[in-house]
C-alpha cells in the first residue's frame, strides 16, 4: 500500500515521497528538539521564495531580546546581503518579541541562510548573553512552487470514497446510502457512492465537497500550466491525456450529480458522527448506523428546517447554501469540459440551472447534520453561494438575468463576515472567501474585451459593477489587515480550521490585486502564504510532506497515517492553530505523546503535531483544495 502511495504523485519541483526527511537537513524531529532549546528562532517559508517576490523571515524570541540587523550568507558562508535592518513587530503568542527580516533585495537563485549576531558582551556564555542565530536553509528559485499544487492532489485522491487508488482494488462504502429524515421515503436505498471523505473520518459533506470541486476547476481555468498529467481518471498512476486536477474535479462533479439526481431531493451528507465509534481504515470501516457494523450509511436530504436524528439539531433554515454551491461547481464544470466531453457538459449545465432554482425558491442555509455529538458545520451564510452560482450561470449562458441576480446577492453580503472579527462559530461563514465578486468582475471584463465592438458597447454600469466588487474585496482585506499588528502580519481569528482562513485571505488578496493592480495588501497576502509553509511560531509547514526536507506534521490526526504510515496523508493541509480557549473546551482531545512544541504553546494560540489533537492537526479536504488555487498561482510551469 505504501509503495503504491509513494509512487503515485510525482511532479517536478516537489519530492513526492521516498525518504521524507530528505538529504539536506537530517531528521526533522531532531531539528525540532534542537530548535526549542534556543531562545531565538528564525522562521522562514521552507518551500522557498520566488526571485522577484517579497521575502521576509520572522524572528520569534521566547524572551524579550533586542535585534538591530541581520545578514544573508550563501552556501559558502559569504555575505550576499546586509547588514540589513530588522523591524520590530512586538509580541505575539509565545513570542515575547518578534522582528521582521526583509531580504527581498536578494533576487539571485540559490540556497542561503540568515545570520543574526550574538547579543551581549563577555566570554564563556555569561548569564543574559544570547548566542548568534542562524535560519534553516532558504531557497530562492523560480520553480519553488512547481509541482506543489499537484502534490496537494495526492491527498485528494487518498480521500476518495468508492474506488480509492491508495488502497488498490479495495472499494469501500459501496453500499451508500439509505435515505433518512424524509416523511415518506425514509429507508429507501439511493446509489450515491463516490466523492471524498471530508477529513480523517469518513463523513461526506456536499458543502465542503462542492467547494473543493469548484476550487479545483478554478485553479485549472486560471493556471493550467501549473498542473501535470500523471494519473488516470481512477487516480491510478499513468497519464490519460487529461490534467490530474480535472480528473479529480470530475470525481467531485460526478458525486454532485448523484446527490442531485432526484428532482424531489437535494441530498447533502453521507454518514454522521456515529462514524467516530470505530477508528478503522476506510476499507474495514465497521461503523454501525443501525443496519449492522460495516453496513450502509445514511444519506441526508436538505429539508429547510433544523435537522438531526437524535437530541442534537442544527439550525438549517433553507436550501440555498448547498444549492448555490452545487450549481456553481456544475456550471463552471460545464464550461471547462464543454470541448473535452460535450455530452457530460450538457448534463452539468442542465443540472446547474435546475439546482439554482431550488436555491431561489428556498433561501437560507442547509447546515450539516449532527449525530450523537454536539458538533456540526454551523454555516449561516448563503447569499455568497447563490451569488457565485448566478455569476457562473451568467458566464455559461450569457443571460443577463443571472448577472443582475448575482449583483443582488453581492450587495446583500459585500464582505465575508468573519473578516475583522475575533471569532466565529465552526464553519459559520463558509466558504472562507467569496470568489463570486471576482467572477462578476471577470465576466464584465471578458464581455467587454471579447472584440472591438463589444468593447465599444461596454457600459459605464458594467465598469462600475467591477469596481464595486473590488471595493467589497478591499473592505474585507482592510478589516483583517487592521488587526495584523504583530510581527507575523496575521489578523485572522484563530477559530477551528484557521489554516483555511489563511489560505482564503491570501487568495482574496491575490484576486484583488488582479482586479485592481493595487498592491496595498501584498505584504499580508505574502505573510499568510508564508505562515502555511513555516513562517509561524512553531516553524512548521502545515502541509503533510511538504517540503520533504522540512518540518511538517509527522503525527496527523488520521488512522491511515497511524496504521499505514504518514505517507498516506501526503499533501493534506491540517486544520492549524486555534485559540487556547477553543482547544481546552473541546471534547475527546488528549495528546498521545509529549508536546515537542511545548515552548511555543504558551500563548493564546496552540498547535500540536499529535494524533490526539483533532482541532489543530487533522488534514482537511476542503482546505487542501482551497490551497491548490493559491499554489497553482505561484507556479511557473508544470
Amino acid at each position: 500500500l505504501l509503495t503504491t502511495a509513494c509512487a503515485s504523485g510525482g511532479s517536478a519541483g516537489v519530492d513526492p515521497g521516498g525518504a521524507p526527511d530528505g538529504a539536506s537537513g537530517g531528521d526533522p524531529g531532531t531539528r525540532i528538539a534542537a530548535d526549542v532549546a534556543a531562545p531565538r528562532h528564525i522562521r522562514v517559508n521552507q518551500l522557498g521564495y520566488l526571485p522577484g517576490g517579497r521575502k521576509v523571515a520572522v524572528v520569534c524570541d521566547l524572551e524579550p531580546l533586542p535585534l538591530a540587523s541581520f545578514t544573508v550568507v550563501d552556501e559558502a558562508g559569504r555575505i550576499v546581503l546586509g547588514p540589513e535592518p530588522a523591524r520590530a513587530g512586538g509580541a505575539f503568542g509565545p513570542c515575547a518579541s518578534t522582528h521582521r527580516l526583509d531580504f527581498s533585495a536578494l533576487e539571485a537563485e540559490g540556497r542561503y541562510r540568515i545570520r543574526i549576531p550574538g547579543w551581549g558582551a563577555g566570554e564563556g556564555g555569561s548569564p543574559g548573553e544570547v548566542p548568534a542565530a542562524e535560519s534553516p536553509v532558504i531557497r530562492i528559485a523560480a520553480d519553488a512552487y512547481d509541482g506543489a499544487a499537484d502534490f496537494l492532489l495526492r491527498y485528494m485522491r487518498q480521500q476518495r470514497s468508492g474506488y480509492n487508488p491508495f488502497f488498490g482494488d479495495s472499494v469501500h462504502h459501496r453500499t451508500d446510502a439509505i435515505l433518512v429524515d424524509h416523511p415518506t421515503r425514509a429507508g429507501e436505498w439511493i446509489p450515491v457512492a463516490g466523492g471524498w471523505a471530508d477529513a480523517a473520518d469518513y463523513l461526506q459533506y456536499g458543502t465542503t465537497s462542492a467547494n473543493a470541486t469548484f476550487n479545483l476547476l478554478l485553479a485549472w481555468r486560471d493556471h493550467p500550466e501549473a498542473f501535470g498529467d500523471a494519473h488516470q481518471a481512477s487516480g491510478d498512476p499513468g497519464a490519460n491525456g487529461i490534467p490530474d486536477v480535472l480528473d479529480e474535479a470530475r470525481h467531485g462533479l460526478e458525486w454532485i450529480l448523484a446527490l442531485t439526481r432526484d428532482e424531489e431531493l437535494l441530498l447533502h451528507q453521507i454518514g454522521d458522527d456515529r462514524d467516530h465509534a470505530f477508528p478503522d481504515l476506510p476499507t474495514t470501516d465497521s461503523s454501525d448506523y443501525g443496519w449492522g457494523r460495516g453496513g450502509p450509511r445514511p444519506v441526508y436530504p436538505c429539508t429547510g428546517r433544523p435537522q438531526g436524528l437524535f437530541q442534537g439539531k442544527n439550525r438549517s433554515a433553507g436550501k440555498a447554501s448547498i444549492a448555490g454551491k452545487y450549481a456553481a461547481a456544475l456550471a463552471l464544470g460545464a464550461r471547462i469540459l464543454a470541448d473535452r466531453d460535450p455530452a457530460f457538459a450538457r448534463t452539468l449545465a442542465e443540472r446547474a440551472e435546475r439546482v439554482y432554482q431550488v436555491g431561489r425558491q428556498d433561501p437560507g442555509p442547509c447546515q450539516t447534520a449532527p449525530g450523537r455529538s454536539p458538533y456540526f458545520y454551523e454555516e449561516e451564510s448563503w447569499v455568497d453561494d447563490m451569488e457565485l452560482a448566478a455569476a457562473e450561470l451568467h458566464a455559461l449562458t450569457g443571460d443577463d438575468r443571472y448577472h443582475q441576480e448575482a449583483l443582488e446577492y453581492a450587495r446583500m453580503e459585500p464582505v465575508t463576515p468573519w473578516m475583522g472579527q475575533d471569532t466565529a462559530r465552526h464553519y459559520e461563514f463558509f466558504p472562507w472567501h467569496n470568489p463570486a465578486h471576482y467572477e462578476i468582475a471577470r465576466n464584465v471584463t471578458d464581455a467587454a474585451g471579447a472584440d472591438a465592438a463589444a468593447a465599444d458597447a461596454a457600459t459605464d454600469v458594467d465598469s462600475a459593477d467591477a469596481e464595486l466588487m473590488a471595493e467589497f474585496y478591499r473592505r474585507g482585506l482592510r478589516r483583517v489587515a487592521d488587526r495584523a499588528d504583530n510581527g507575523f502580519l496575521v489578523g485572522i481569528p484563530f477559530i477551528w480550521c484557521s489554516n483555511n482562513l489563511m489560505a482564503s485571505y491570501a487568495t482574496q488578496a491575490l484576486l484583488y490585486r488582479r482586479m485592481t493592480g493595487d498592491t496595498t495588501f501584498l505584504p499580508f497576502e505574502t505573510a499568510a502564504l508564508d505562515w502555511l509553509l513555516g513562517t509561524n511560531p512553531w516553524g512548521t509547514s502545515m502541509i503533510v510532506g511538504l517540503p520533504h526536507d522540512g518540518v511538517w506534521p509527522r503525527d496527523p490526526h488520521s488512522i491511515v497515517a497511524l496504521r499505514l504510515g504518514v505517507e498516506g496523508q501526503f499533501g493534506g493541509l491540517v486544520d492549524g492553530p486555534v485559540y487556547r480557549s477553543i482547544y481546552e473546551s473541546l471534547l475527546g482531545i488528549r495528546l498521545h505523546e509529549p508536546d515537542e512544541f511545548a515552548p511555543f504553546n504558551t500563548g493564546f494560540i496552540v498547535y500540536h503535531d499529535d494524533m490526539g489533537d483533532y482541532s489543530t492537526n487533522e488534514p482537511i479536504m476542503d482546505g487542501t483544495a482551497n490551497l491548490a488555487y493559491l499554489f497553482a498561482a505561484m507556479a511557473t510551469r508544470p
